[in-house]
């Protein structure tokens, strides 16, 4: 699927299609006594996003000539990422009431099915890449293992705990960095793993785009920290000012504004630097990064 002669905006809106269509095709809908369930996983999978974590899956396996091979893990990647927006927005967690401009699951369709529906996607995520993988027994075995670590107790949801515990106290630099290399980084870097497997790339690969994706990871959760504090609640689809509100530590509490916004574009080019290697073919990666580094929402 990789099409040369692109401008990047077209190559991302053409990932973007492509992560669609095909989260269209491994999502089915089933009219029969537990139909709810289906209508509140179909919400919040197909509110919109800007798909970050597919979008990196494709674009490390294209390095590779692999796209399409991929795909089965990249929208996996993303039901699991909504899964855990539909628990942080609950009640005992966040207590949102909108993302991406919409109501939240719970707020639709009560806590209980909220808690359901995401539960439900976590486990569609390992159905669709068991039942439409692509890849050989060994490689898919490979990428499982690495999915689960990212959402599990190391990856995700240890990031998710440590917030949990921090909320409504101060905590230092490294406190705060492992909180958010593994509640957002973990998917990310994943992603690109992901990538390197259906590709076939070697350890080599793997420690490059990694560390790319653990500093995109990091400036990603810069961005957002910014954006809570001067972004615009239309745009971002959600109220601003959560952070504060819930007295959480972020990156602009810690360093202020401005460091900040300094800290954003630091972690963009150590991002940039470790894709170098790859000449021309990590063009995409390169402009993926400053896409990320200047968006409103």
């Amino acid at each position: 699927m990789g099409v040369a002669g692109l401008t990047f905006e077209d190559n991302i809106n053409r990932k973007i299609e492509f992560v669609n269509r095909s989260l269209c095709e491994y999502f089915t809908k089933e009219e029969n006594y537990q139909k709810k369930i289906y209508e509140a996983m179909e919400y919040s999978l197909f509110s919109g996003g800007k798909r970050v974590r597919p979008v990196l899956a494709l674009a490390a396996a294209e390095l590779f000539g692999q796209e399409e091979s991929v795909m089965p893990f990249a929208c996996a990647l993303e039901m699991i990422h909504t899964y855990s927006l539909i628990h942080d927005d609950l009640p005992c967690m966040d207590n949102d009431e909108l993302r991406r401009g919409r109501l939240t699951n719970h707020i639709v369709f009560g806590e209980a099915m909220a808690v359901l529906a995401g539960d439900a996607l976590l486990t569609r995520a390992f159905e669709v890449v068991l039942k439409h993988s692509r890849l050989s027994p060994q490689q898919m075995i490979k990428g499982l293992a690495v999915l689960a670590e990212a959402a599990g107790t190391e990856g995700m949801i240890g990031g998710q705990v440590i917030d949990m515990e921090c909320e409504g106290r101060a905590v230092g630099k490294d406190v705060l960095r492992a909180m958010h290399l593994h509640k957002t980084g973990a998917l990310i870097i994943a992603a690109v793993r992901l990538g390197v497997i259906a590709g076939n790339g070697d350890s080599e690969d793997d420690w490059r785009l990694s560390a790319y994706a653990r500093n995109l990871g990091l400036a990603f959760q810069i961005k957002d920290d910014i954006l809570d504090v001067e972004g615009n609640t239309e745009l971002l689809g959600k109220k601003t000012g959560m952070d504060e509100e819930n007295r959480k530590t972020t990156f602009v509490s810690l360093y202020g504004l401005e460091q900040s916004k300094k800290m954003l574009e630091e972690y963009t080019q150590k991002a940039i630097e470790q894709i170098m290697f790859y000449g021309e073919k990590s063009e995409f990666l390169k402009e993926y990064a400053y896409f990320l580094l200047k968006r409103d929402n």
